[in-house]
């Protein structure tokens, strides 16, 4: 398990940089500027880049990430079917999804995505999903980092200061003097930052809501999930409101605008299949839920109703009792759903985790390897296939699977960590300290992954190639650690 680090202080003064609509002081013009001007290239594409990869780092040492295979590639899908229909030049990009209740997303500089799995629970469709990652691709193609620190070039230089002090006290003590100096700086400057604030957001909203009919999807899904988030903040005490609405508040006005540009903008020619949500929002269900018991009652009591998708309540059904071990009734749930849909991938999955909970792992392999021969390098099959290798007692079969896997998804934490398991299942010291360095400079802890290649490199003894690579990896390591005191 990671080790909780307190969190450094260029990664609170960027989050706040992104998510603060009161972080800067006055200026006396509140026009946006237009990209191509000066603030488009304060931070070059490249640099924003880095300055996202280095955030990620750090915020994977902080936060409760999920490691979900399915869900991940479902939402990552989603991600770049709205990005190539958006105005967004740079198009790597980087999901983390965050294990966390709360209704809320986020983008910052260079292309990363922040998803909530509680958004998932709270959108009622696939369009009101779309909708949130939409305006934050938006965020990211209008440069809104980049303008907004253009815009505090204008600030008074004092202001700025005593802001950073009380970023400097809130890291290192979490005092309430650190937030007091903060409020005390952003007072001065505190309407224009809003009103500049607010302008982001509308261009947020309207480049989104444009990026969002290109897909295919129904910009009337904008106003309806702005408009549902605003009605749960008025019933929500201070310190519940959602997360989304703290760095995005909502107003009737902007609800307003959202509605009419929905109205101008062309429908869907067709009404989307939106079941695969349904089964992602189900499976998220069964992640929140305090025990599997209290997943399996919901289900059971949503099936025992008119739920809004009886399939994707099934799903949920078959997890929960599958977590909770019962693998005879979730045999027979399941059985329901594949004699109308065999070849549906969660319903695959699922049959292969009953084979795993039944202690039939070989036939969990051989079911997935034949799947596999139809979608080759599909992710979630391809490491629920290691995993069933894994107990199947074959890992050097699992570990050549994911190292070719590796090298088309070097940046997941999960592979790394599954990888650097089968190698020490299959005996592969080395390749076992390798992997969980690159999991550790994922997660941002680079103390650890320095110690694990440097495991490596005594174990790699005379072999001149696989020293070379190690120690090139360390000499990126110091590159990283150099980025990070340096933002």
């Amino acid at each position: 398990m990671l080790p909780r680090l307190k969190a450094p202080l260029p990664a609170l003064l960027l989050a706040a940089l992104l998510a603060s609509p009161v972080a800067f002081a006055a200026t006396e013009g509140l026009k946006l500027p237009k990209l191509g001007e000066s603030s488009s290239s304060l931070f070059s594409p490249e640099y924003e880049h880095q300055l996202g990869r280095t955030w990620l780092r750090m915020f994977r040492s902080q936060a409760p990430t999920l490691n979900d295979p399915l869900l991940f590639d479902y939402l990552e899908n989603l991600i770049y079917e709205l990005a190539v229909h958006s105005e967004l030049q740079d198009r790597r990009l980087e999901l983390v999804v965050v294990d966390n209740p709360t209704i809320n997303a986020f983008a910052v500089p260079g292309g990363v995505i922040g998803i909530h799995n509680g958004l998932l629970n709270y959108a009622q469709t696939e369009d009101e999903l779309a909708t949130v990652i939409a305006h934050e691709i938006a965020h990211l193609s209008q440069r809104h980092f980049s303008r907004r620190v253009e815009f505090a070039r204008g600030q008074q230089p004092f202001n700025l200061a005593a802001m950073l002090a009380g970023f400097v006290l809130l890291a290192t003590t979490g005092s309430d003097a650190g937030m007091a100096a903060i409020s005390a700086a952003q007072a001065a400057a505190q309407d224009a930052a809003l009103r500049y604030s607010r302008s982001n957001e509308a261009e947020a909203d309207r480049v989104g809501m444009q990026t969002l009919a290109a897909a295919g999807f129904n910009p009337e899904a904008a106003p309806a999930m702005f408009e549902r988030m605003l009605q749960a903040s008025r019933y929500s005490s201070a310190n519940r409101i959602p997360e989304f609405l703290r760095s995005h508040p909502l107003s009737e006005n902007r609800i307003a605008d959202t509605r009419n540009r929905a109205r101008q903008l062309p429908a869907p020619r067709e009404t989307r299949d939106d079941s695969q949500f349904q089964r992602m929002r189900a499976r998220v269900q069964v992640q929140l839920a305090g025990t599997p018991e209290e997943a399996v009652q919901r289900f059971r009591g949503e099936l025992s109703g008119t739920p809004r998708d009886a399939e994707a309540a099934r799903y949920g059904l078959v997890l929960a009792l599958i977590e909770a071990g019962r693998a005879d009734e979730a045999g027979k749930e399941l059985a329901t759903l594949t004699d109308k849909a065999p070849n549906t991938l969660e319903y695959l999955l699922a049959d292969a985790e009953l084979h795993l909970l039944r202690g039939e792992a070989a036939l969990a392999v051989e079911q997935l390897q034949r799947q596999l021969r139809l979608r080759p390098g599909n992710h979630p099959l391809t490491m629920a296939y290691a995993r069933a290798l894994m107990r199947d007692q074959k890992p050097h079969i699992a570990e050549s699977v994911l190292v070719e896997q590796s090298k088309q998804r070097p940046n997941d934490p999960g592979l790394w960590y599954l990888l650097a398991e089968v190698q020490g299942l299959a005996g592969n010291i080395l390749g076992l300290h390798q992997s969980r360095a690159e999991y550790f400079i994922l997660n941002g802890v680079l103390d650890q992954a320095e110690q694990q290649l440097g495991y490596a490199l005594k174990l790699a003894g005379t072999d001149h190639v696989t020293s070379s690579r190690i120690n090139a990896r360390l000499a990126d390591i110091g590159e990283m650690r150099e980025r990070m005191e340096g933002f």
